[in-house]
């Protein structure tokens, strides 16, 4: 069936306002009743994801929804990743930190620079996936 262009800017548009198991439920309807149910026709026709209509397809034959796991998704904390990541930073900088000269301020100063930090943490504490959780401007 071939749809006209202001029906099809419908159904885009109601697609995106919808989001999770309720938009999946919404493209699997529309593919049941105007392209057969074929995942392949609506990614052609309307430029859905494929896998998300055959997902929401699966969902409605069989009535069982979906759990999304946005909490996996995106770049983890380097601290999760790597959790003694800290305490080897600090090991490294106490022994390069000094009071400030003019006794203006309780902070402690460390005179090596952050790419020095990640240097020392590659060669003497044995990081290897460094460069993929710390960004220094490489």
């Amino acid at each position: 069936m071939i749809l006209d262009a202001t029906v099809k800017a419908t159904f885009k548009d109601a697609s995106e306002k919808l989001t999770g198991y309720r938009k999946r439920d919404f493209i699997a309807k529309v593919t049941e009743d105007y392209f057969d149910g074929s995942a392949r026709k609506a990614e052609t026709i309307m430029g859905w994801n494929r896998q998300s209509v055959q997902l929401g397809l699966n969902e409605r034959r069989t009535g069982l929804q979906c759990v999304d796991n946005y909490q996996a998704r995106g770049r983890h904390k380097s601290e999760q990743v790597l959790p003694n990541l800290e305490a080897d930073i600090r090991s490294l900088v106490d022994t390069q930190a000094q009071a400030d000269p003019k006794l203006q301020s309780t902070f402690l100063y460390a005179r090596i620079s952050a790419r020095a930090v990640r240097e020392a943490l590659v060669s003497e504490a044995g990081y290897t996936e460094l460069s993929r959780y710390l960004r220094m401007g490489d």
